[in-house]
């Protein structure tokens, strides 16, 4: 880690994302001789190539905007590189490094032959035109083209990077490769694309933390549930988390949360859907159009009671004084929705006081698991009706807890989620990298 700092200084959710691994894994790593002689760990913290490029494009004024690229491929020892494209204003090159980083791992836990990239823009398509946010995507693929392919680098959507930004850099590839192949994922469904995948990180989650729950006797039924953000993994959530009898009490954005004490199910969901197509702000209106719920201005949903907690959002939006906030409302499981959501300090509030947690290389590989079930079909030229999808991803789901179960299980019963998600994952592509030699 010194030596790692002095290489990357200053990149914070990178360095994070690599102290939790190497805590996690140590143990095994020490009982693995070969893979310090490998130097196991020193090549794998490293992303086998960054690219990073200039975007030019024209608004629909005239005006010339120039932002920048990023595509970061960080191993591929089990598979093509796999992992989403995230276009907004706060990308750089630690935060998709992080990602990147995390990518390795929960790609590795699905159990799909998927390496780990990530990629994206600081771009910001809110208050874009549909023409402008074409004219940058076709862009931004006029340099990626030449690094991805089906069997290289599969690119796929990410925060500000859905169906319409896929389809327009989709578009390009195909002008500029000369060929329709399934080298993005989150397709539309009239073009390759595959039922449920938007829905399916939020569907994920829920499966973990119901196996989550079942350790314990216990399921969503009667529980109450707080999630952060609306995005397709909040959406996804509610929605699953609500057919599997739970309430489903708030959302949140950039500028505080909604608290819905009569639960945010069907048209409630609808309503949030419409606004967020039109671009619009999601989060306040919501509390004009139904008036039981509530808006906390600046505010987190963590204070809120609920039994369940899946932040949703973004990086390190739970902190310490969260975490104790829900410990103390009776909060007795967190899974974490997004990537890495909660900070160090957050997750050892919960491991100290036995909350069931799971972190989201686990929790929320049901997205990436997802597009490898579409870059199966796309490989097939077939496409799967939803139930089998949606049965697949329950699987998927299922060995995953099972493999964290396996190596993160405490003498004292206590289930170590984030080291047995670590050392799972770790395991299957230190042992790939052994066999391929030193690449």
């Amino acid at each position: 880690m010194l030596e790692l700092e002095k290489k990357h200084p200053g990149e914070l959710e990178y360095l994070q994302a690599v102290r939790e691994v190497l805590e996690s894994i140590e143990e095994v790593y020490n009982e693995n001789p070969q893979f310090e002689s490998a130097g196991i760990i020193e090549r794998i913290v490293e992303p086998d190539r960054v690219l990073m490029f200039k975007v030019p494009w024209t608004d629909d004024g005239g005006k010339v905007h120039v932002n920048l690229g990023y595509r970061v491929q960080f191993n591929n020892a089990i598979g093509p590189y796999k992992g989403g494209l995230r276009f907004h204003p706060s990308v750089n090159l630690s935060i998709l490094k992080f990602l990147g980083f995390e990518q390795i791992f929960k790609n590795s836990l699905t159990t799909l032959p998927m390496g780990g990239a990530k990629g994206g823009s600081d771009f910001d398509p809110k208050g874009k035109s549909n023409t402008e946010i074409m004219r940058f995507c076709q862009s931004f693929m006029l340099e990626l083209w030449k690094l991805i392919g089906p069997e290289t680098d599969v690119p796929a959507g990410d925060i500000g990077v859905g169906g319409r930004e896929i389809g327009y850099m989709y578009g390009m590839y195909k002008k500029l490769a000369s060929e329709n192949t399934g080298v993005l994922t989150g397709k539309g469904l009239n073009w390759g694309g595959s039922l449920i995948r938007p829905e399916a990180t939020g569907f994920g989650a829920v499966y973990f933390a119901q196996e989550m729950l079942n350790t314990k006797g216990m399921d969503f039924n009667g529980k109450t549930v707080c999630l952060s953000g609306f995005g397709n993994v909040a959406w996804g959530a509610a929605l699953k988390a609500t057919e599997l009898g739970a309430k489903v009490v708030t959302i949140s954005g950039p500028d505080g949360y909604i608290h819905d004490p009569d639960g945010i199910t069907g048209e409630k969901i609808t309503y949030l859907l419409e606004l967020r197509a039109s671009n619009q702000d999601i989060v306040k209106p919501y509390s004009y159009e139904f008036p039981n719920a509530r808006f906390f201005q600046g505010k987190r949903p963590w204070e809120v009671k609920c039994d369940i907690a899946i932040p949703c959002a973004t990086q390190n939006e739970l902190d310490k004084a969260d975490a104790e906030k829900l410990v103390a409302n009776g909060c007795i499981c967190v899974a974490e929705g997004a990537n890495m959501p909660s900070t160090p300090e957050a997750i050892q509030v919960f491991h100290e006081k036995k909350v069931m947690f799971a972190p989201g290389k686990a929790v929320n590989a049901g997205g990436v698991a997802t597009s490898g079930l579409e870059m199966s079909q796309n490989s097939m030229k077939m496409g799967w009706p939803r139930e089998e999808v949606d049965s697949r991803l329950h699987q998927i789901m299922k060995d995953i807890h099972s493999q964290c179960v396996k190596h993160g299980s405490e003498p004292d019963g206590y289930i170590n989620y984030v080291k047995g998600a670590n050392v799972a994952g770790f395991l299957k592509v230190a042992n790939a990298m052994l066999d391929q030699g030193v690449v």
